[in-house]
């Protein structure tokens, strides 16, 4: 299964794809570990990456995508994977869909993990509080999720209008949301 989960910072991904990485044995590639794995590496896409992040930059699509590749092509995705932090845009978006058309691996569905604004705020401030980190603050937070929308939203359209999405309640104990994600994408399950 080849999923890609969405959803606003603090909505919970990163911990949802942890679990359905053991449920389905397939990798978790979140695009920051792999994006630091590369540069510790010293692959030459890792090199440019640092050159591009020494400069204060945001490293391009393109060398994103060609990491992307790189990890496709690794024997442990061929039964799929969880993709998280990737695609943030709509160009993304695309770019993914030939990638995975080249390779001839096939897209099954993008989860969207929905949590009120309001809600993720809270999440993150106690996270602040639990492990004393200074960027979820209330401002910060909201400042993220204003980004996130303006530059998100639209790949969550992308997957709707495509038949590809699935919304996902994210509120809850953390039992109850994995097995609405596990129920959402089992076979069969209407997705769109």
């Amino acid at each position: 299964m080849r999923l890609v989960l969405l959803g606003a910072p603090g909505s919970g991904k990163g911990t949802q794809a942890t679990r359905l990485k053991e449920h389905l044995q397939v990798p978790h590639i979140s695009t920051g570990d792999l994006l630091r794995a590369e540069v510790a590496a010293g692959t030459p896409l890792g090199l440019q990456a640092k050159e591009v992040m020494a400069r204060g930059d945001l490293v391009s699509d393109e060398i994103l995508l060609g990491m992307l590749r790189d990890r496709f092509s690794r024997d442990d995705t061929r039964a799929g994977f969880i993709l998280d932090g990737y695609p943030r845009n709509l160009a993304q978006a695309a770019a993914l869909d030939e990638l995975l058309a080249s390779l001839g691996q096939k897209f099954d569905a993008a989860v969207q993990l929905a949590v009120d604004n309001e809600q993720i705020i809270e999440r993150l401030a106690g996270r602040a509080k639990a492990e004393g980190r200074a960027d979820d603050t209330p401002e910060s937070v909201r400042h993220r999720l204003n980004v996130y929308d303006e530059k998100t939203a639209p790949v969550i359209d992308y997957y709707r209008q495509h038949g590809q999405l699935t919304v996902v309640d994210g509120v809850g104990s953390l039992d109850d949301v994995f097995a609405r994600i596990v129920e959402a994408i089992q076979p069969g399950h209407d997705v769109g």
